[in-house]
This record gives C-alpha cells, sequence and structure tokens, in this order.
C-alpha cells in the first residue's frame, strides 16, 4: 500500500524512536514470559471505540457529586474523538505497525497475540480517548484520584505498544492531543451555566418522601 506524504514523513523521523521504545516495553513481554499479555489486553479493550469510557462519564454526570467530572470527561472524549478519529487518522493514514510483514514490529506482533486493529494507527485513539477522559480527573479531582488516572492513561499508552498495536509515535501523538481535548473539556464545563450541575436525576416527589 502505497503511503501518504504525511506518514512517509513520521516512519523517517520517528523511526529510531518508534524501534527503541517498542524494543524496550517488548522486553516486559520476554522477560515474564507473556505473564502481562492478558494484563495489557485488559486495559486495552476499556479504551475499545470509548464505550467503556462513555458509560463511565455518563454514570459520573448522572450523580450530582461527579457531574463536573463527569461533564468534563465527556467532552474530553468527544474533541479527542473528532480530532484523532475524524480528523488526524483518516488524513495521515498510518498504517498499523504489523502491516510490514519484513518489520520488527510484526515479529513481535506475532508473538504477543496477533490484535488486529481496523483503523489507521496515527494517532492512537485509546490513548487519545485515555488522556482525553482523565485528563480532567487529573485537573479537578482529590490527590488519590489524580494517580489512578494518571497510571490508567499511562497504562493505556503502554498496552498499546506492548500488543504492537501502535507506534510509540502514535501513542504520544495520543497523549498531547487527549492531553489537549481534556485541558479544553475543563475550560469549557467551568463555562457551563449553574443550573446545568444543580439539576437532580430523582423526581421531585422521591425527596419529599425522605
Amino acid at each position: 500500500m502505497e503511503l501518504t506524504a504525511s506518514a512517509q514523513w513520521i516512519n523517517a523521523t520517528f523511526e529510531t524512536f518508534d524501534q527503541s521504545i517498542t524494543s524496550a516495553v517488548h522486553a516486559l513481554h520476554t522477560a515474564a514470559g507473556g505473564f502481562f499479555t492478558p494484563f495489557f489486553e485488559l486495559i486495552s479493550f476499556f479504551g475499545k471505540g470509548g464505550i467503556c469510557l462513555i458509560l463511565l462519564s455518563l454514570c459520573l454526570m448522572f450523580l450530582k457529586p461527579t457531574r463536573r467530572f463527569g461533564t468534563a470527561m465527556l467532552l474530553g472524549l468527544a474533541i479527542g474523538a473528532i480530532i484523532t478519529n475524524l480528523g488526524l487518522k483518516i488524513f495521515i493514514a498510518r498504517p498499523r505497525p504489523y502491516a510490514d510483514q519484513n518489520s520488527m514490529f510484526h515479529d513481535l506482533w506475532l508473538t504477543v497475540g496477533q490484535n488486529v486493529e481496523s483503523d489507521k494507527s496515527f494517532p492512537s485513539g485509546h490513548t487519545t480517548a485515555a488522556f482525553a477522559s482523565m485528563t480532567p480527573v487529573f485537573i479537578m479531582g482529590k490527590p488519590k484520584y489524580k494517580i489512578a488516572a494518571l497510571c490508567f492513561a499511562v497504562l493505556m499508552g503502554i498496552a498499546r505498544i506492548y500488543l504492537v498495536v501502535h507506534f510509540p509515535s502514535d501513542v504520544l501523538a495520543g497523549m498531547i492531543v487527549g492531553i489537549f481535548a481534556g485541558c479544553v473539556a475543563v475550560l469549557i464545563a467551568a463555562k457551563l451555566p449553574r443550573r446545568w450541575y444543580q439539576w437532580d436525576a430523582l423526581p421531585k416527589g422521591k425527596h419529599a418522601k425522605n
């Protein structure tokens, strides 16, 4: 398949970076004999299509104490998806690492489960979604939530590299887009009218009985 000019430039510019980071992450598989594979597949599952993260943000929006988090998370996911899935992926059209059967990436991919993805590689949509949804939690949340949010987002990026479904440069771009989307979402959420955060999911009659 003929590469776009953008994909060719990214491949050439980040060739050493992609090979070095992928080899380092894949050392986890070699050292542990595949022990981490199910774990990273589970982490990756939580980012597939953003469905789990969307459901989480909707649940948080439903509850008044966490409505600001949920609103910012959902906005971040939407902004990140527009930039990544409806913009950069289509324009750049970079093939997946395992697409080149003569590359080291294909060989590594064969050893970690041969997970197949249908869309293009750059940027990582999973990583974009993870950082877009977790950045608002990191900015607005309590310290214990900040750490959990950061760990989840970072693990998502590592998982995509470990499974060889993304180049490290795809993940790096996904981080940048996700953080940007999350920050914009926090700013938008702060501008929403106060009544948005004060509506109650329970009928008024329900309160009257309590």
